[in-house]
């Protein structure tokens, strides 16, 4: 008995025994990877909480009580604070500002990243140079201390504030991603074609650029709402922003000065701390989602789980699937 091994270099291989269409099914590809579907769903959870989560909310965040430190009961589900007040409420109050925080600072870096980036690749010369030294410097930068030294400036520095200072420091890194794909799609036949039927330049980086970028683009959105987030939560949990608006940043920043830890009191940093690897595990799922659909070799295993399953392969997303079979030698 011998063992051969049989490696399929490429799953398109598979696809004649696919029974139903491709096409269909690229189509449909990110609303069926199990990564984006979970982190959509934990993610559209906290979106209704951000919206409803004042009107939900038992008792007002900072109503003191006389129920000091209590743990989780009945009439306080997540406990209460040194003051009596109903840390449930705190954090549903607080989502709120968490989630608008990311969502601009990641929507106006994502436009400064993309105005940058595809006029930098697609014009070049003197304006490539100049928008690309301009990346550069925002690059070497260090983004946190900057925004850390910028948000304490302000007076009372709000939640809109933060995301203004957290999109305007962050957007280099998408700009150059967006400028390396521009140029290598600038040159492409598509492009000279549209250019040679006299196509205006606006409408040749709209309608033939952008559609080719629109995957990219989403990725670095969503890396940029977590970036906006994490940092939201930082500058709170430190004291640089105004602590009298509450998110979950707030919440351990109140915790930590009042020595939550040492009291035994779990119950009032645990819940928020949950809340903020909860939606970071749900944003890198989305991004996890978005590289499977991007990359076509991730790509095409997703579009042919099905028929590698039937046959006994075990897709794996990023690995070359392997047949192992065993046949007589009859040598």
């Amino acid at each position: 008995m011998a063992v051969e091994t049989s490696v399929l270099t490429d799953t398109e291989d598979v696809a004649t025994d696919a029974t139903a269409p491709v096409a269909g099914k690229r189509k449909l590809l990110f609303l069926r990877n199990g990564k984006a579907l979970t982190g959509l769903a934990i993610l559209g959870f906290f979106a209704v909480l951000a919206v409803i989560g004042d009107w939900i909310a038992p008792y007002d965040p900072s109503a003191v009580s006389p129920d000091i430190l209590q743990p989780p009961s009945g009439a306080h589900w997540f406990g209460t604070t040194h003051l009596g007040q109903d840390i449930l409420s705190q954090v549903l109050v607080g989502t709120r500002g968490v989630l608008v925080v990311g969502l601009v600072a990641g929507v106006l870096a994502t436009v400064i990243g993309v105005l940058i980036g595809v006029t930098a690749g697609f014009v070049g010369g003197a304006g490539d140079e100049t928008l690309s030294a301009l990346s550069n410097i925002f690059l070497v930068i260090p983004q946190l201390p900057l925004i850390i030294l910028i948000a304490g400036q302000l007076p009372s520095a709000g939640g809109l504030t933060v995301a203004a200072v957290i999109a305007v420091t962050g957007w280099a890194w998408g700009a150059r991603v967006l400028r390396a794909q521009t140029l290598s799609l600038r040159k492409r036949d598509f492009v000279e074609a549209a250019r040679a039927n006299g196509e205006r330049t606006w409408r040749i980086v709209l309608a033939e650029i952008l559609p080719n970028l629109t995957a990219i683009i989403a990725a670095g959105f969503v890396g940029t709402v977590t970036f906006a987030v994490l940092s939201q939560i930082t500058l709170a949990f430190i004291g640089v922003t105004s602590v009298s608006e509450w998110n979950w940043g707030t919440i351990l920043f109140w915790a930590q000065g009042n020595l939550a830890l040492q009291r035994g009191a779990w119950w009032w940093f645990v819940p928020a701390g949950l809340c903020i690897a909860l939606l970071g595990m749900a944003l890198t799922l989305i991004n996890f989602g978005i590289d499977e659909f991007v990359n076509p070799r991730l790509r095409s295993t997703g579009l042919h789980a099905r028929t590698l399953r039937k046959r006994g392969i075990r897709p794996r997303i990023g690995f070359t699937p392997v047949v192992h079979e065993a046949k007589e030698d009859r040598s």
